[in-house]
Formats: C-alpha cells, sequence, structure tokens
C-alpha cells in the first residue's frame, strides 16, 4: 500500500491554516500544521514531512528564516518548501530564492495551481528519495562486495597454502568447507607409504649438482603425479625420499587399497625411469614400504614456515620397512597384509629386526596386485 504524502502547513493565521488543510486533505494529503516559525521547525523533526507550505509573514520568526534553517540541516537540505505571500510576488521571489525555496504561490490561493504545485514538488521528492535510497543500496552492495572480495582472497591464501600439502581437489575441498580443518591436531588411521631411491647416495658423490636436480625433477614429477592421481596426501620430500599418507584429511573408505595402487604404480614407474637412467649411466631403483596405524596428524613448525606432520608409530614401521627394502620391493607387516590379503600376492621374507623396534616383525613382499 502507497503511503500518503505528508505536508505541513506554516501560518499563524488559523483561517488561512483550516483553509489549506481541508483543501489538501480532502485530495488524500495526511496534514501537518503549526502557527510559527518554530513550532514549524519542530515539526519538521517530529513529523518528517514530504513537502512544506510556508506562510512568509508571520510573527517572531519569518518564513525566510524558517527556510534557511530548514536548508541548513543535511537531513532536510532538499525538501520541498512552497512559500506563499501576499506581499509583491517579484520582490519576494528574490527573497525566497536566496532563502532556499523551491516555489511561490500569492494569496488568496488558486486551488488548481497549489495542486499542480504541491504534485510537481512531491514527484521531484520522491524521485530525489528514490535515487538516495538507491545510493544507499549501492553503499551496501559496495560494502557486502568488498567483504566477498576479502573473503575470496583470504579463500585463495588459504587455498595456496593448502595447495602445499594436498592435491588441488582435496585442498578446494577443504576451502569449499567439506573438510574439517586439517592443519588443526588430531588423531586418525591412516595408510603411510615410504619411497626412496637405492643407489641414490653413491650417485650423488660422483655426479654433478646439476646432474643430480635434473634425476630428482624426473623422479619427483612422476611420483607426485601418482600421487595426486591416487589422491594421497604427500607429507614431505627428503631428497630421494617421499612420505605419504592416505584418510586424512578426508576419511576414505579404502585407504589401504589407494596406497597399494599407488606403490604398484611406483613401482612400475621407476622401472621405466631405471631403464632410461641406466643409458646415462645412473644404477638407480626404488624401495618401498608401508604400514597402517593411528597417528597425530597437524601443522608442524612456527609462524612463516608451518608444514603438515604425521606423528607416530605407523610413520617409523613404514620408513623403517622402505629402509629394508631391495630395489623393487614393497615391503609390509603381517597386520597390514591382513587387511589387505584380498587385493594382493605377496611372499614372505620371514621376522626382520627393524631400528626401533623392539620386537622383530613379520614381513612380507607385495608381488603384485591379485
Amino acid at each position: 500500500m502507497t503511503r500518503k504524502k505528508k505536508i505541513l502547513v506554516v501560518d499563524d493565521t488559523p483561517m488561512n491554516v483550516k483553509l489549506l488543510v481541508d483543501l489538501l486533505g480532502f485530495h488524500n494529503y495526511e496534514m501537518v500544521a503549526a502557527s510559527s516559525g518554530i513550532e514549524a521547525l519542530e515539526q519538521v523533526t517530529k513529523e518528517r514531512p514530504d513537502l512544506i507550505l510556508l506562510d512568509v509573514v508571520m510573527s517572531g520568526m519569518s518564513g525566510y528564516e524558517v527556510c534557511q534553517k530548514v536548508r541548513g540541516d543535511p537531513e532536510t537540505a532538499v525538501l520541498p518548501i512552497i512559500m506563499v505571500t501576499a506581499l509583491d510576488p517579484a520582490q519576494e521571489r528574490v527573497h525566497g530564492i536566496e532563502a532556499g525555496a523551491d516555489d511561490f504561490l500569492t494569496k488568496p490561493i488558486n486551488q488548481a495551481e497549489l495542486l499542480a504545485r504541491v504534485r510537481s514538488l512531491l514527484r521531484v521528492k520522491e524521485l530525489h528519495d528514490t535515487v538516495r535510497s538507491q545510493a544507499g543500496q549501492l553503499s551496501e552492495w559496495n560494502k557486502t562486495l568488498e567483504q566477498r572480495v576479502q573473503e575470496q582472497v583470504s579463500q585463495l591464501d588459504r587455498l595456496g597454502r593448502l595447495k602445499r600439502f594436498f592435491s588441488p581437489q582435496l585442498a578446494d575441498l577443504i576451502v569449499a568447507g567439506g573438510a574439517a580443518d586439517p592443519l588443526k591436531s588430531h588423531r586418525r588411521e591412516v595408510t603411510v607409504v615410504f619411497i626412496d631411491l637405492r643407489g641414490f647416495t653413491s650417485f650423488a658423490e660422483t655426479s654433478e649438482p646439476e646432474e643430480i636436480m635434473e634425476i630428482l625433477r624426473e623422479y619427483h614429477a612422476e611420483m607426485g603425479r601418482l600421487i595426486l592421481d591416487h589422491e594421497g596426501t604427500l607429507e614431505r620430500f627428503t631428497g630421494d625420499g617421499i612420505m605419504i599418507f592416505f584418510n586424512d584429511p578426508v576419511e576414505v573408505s579404502n585407504p589401504q587399497e589407494r596406497a597399494i595402487r599407488m606403490a604398484v604404480a611406483m613401482r612400475d614407474a621407476i622401472n621405466i625411469l631405471h631403464a632410461k637412467w641406466m643409458k646415462r649411466g645412473h644404477d638407480l631403483s626404488a624401495g618401498l614400504g608401508m604400514a597402517t596405524g593411528y597417528a597425530t596428524i597437524g601443522a608442524i613448525g612456527f609462524e612463516g614456515r608451518w608444514d603438515y606432520g604425521v606423528i607416530g608409530t605407523v610413520t617409523n614401521l613404514a620408513a623403517r620397512l622402505c629402509a629394508e627394502a631391495q630395489p623393487g620391493q614393497i615391503l609390509v607387516s603381517q597386520r597390514f597384509l591382513i587387511r589387505a590379503e584380498d587385493l594382493v600376492q605377496a611372499e614372505l621374507l620371514g621376522e626382520i629386526a627393524l631400528k626401533g623396534f623392539s620386537r622383530t616383525i613379520t614381513t612380507f613382499n607385495i608381488l603384485r596386485l591379485s
């Protein structure tokens, strides 16, 4: 429903006030009256009219003074004012313009002219209110847009940091809210895979740095591709050593299967690289170790340099099995194999004493996928 336009009539002659109130009220305007300049200013503040019909000659404060004060307030600076006078119209028009009036009417008032001028100025007022409202909306939209831009920049920054640790797909999922904050310390069962190159130490001792870096780039590129393909989480590179784990930060139903398929694919890829490297005189191959168990996971480091760390016996076991692996072997414990025996064919290597473990570990080598 459209709000009635409110008009303030200001005149110190009651008969004049009644005439204007009755006439405009009949045409469906909401009417407010004031009998002095002081009362008029009070009504402007209280009633917030859409237009003022203001008599020029009043005792105390004149219509010009009222007009100047209304114009001096930023809240009412554009409020339409029609000045009503019985004096010389030409002379009063100059004073009225100087005071800030929008239009003039002479007494006695012509009803048709009054209604036409009121409607005209109210249309102008309505347009101004619309523009001001839209400006306010635009300002609010700009604030909202700035906030959204800041949030998106923050997301991009967070995404960039997360992509240092996780696959791009997984980093996107975390930022979108599809996974809990992975950098917060938590405990979970994970499957850990270690891989490193056999013969790398002697190769590094006798080769130029540029040649070493070229071999590492080829090795890291191929292993990195397989880590992303199987959606593993890269914990770290340490020269030729790589640690990957599964089931964090997003839990999956088949972490061991993913790890096994990745490890077998890595071994196949290393066999291809081995043939390529042998042609350049470098006898390099790889060994792998895998284990499953509970670990504490989260951000490790200090402000400005954070790494994503996995701490627990499971990482030590995977690392020690990797260290024991001969070229081309993928070593796992009996506990690991029991949970994955339908996936692979394996050979028993026997009881192996691993550094850091008080008991020997029954160890198997994965030969192939079933």
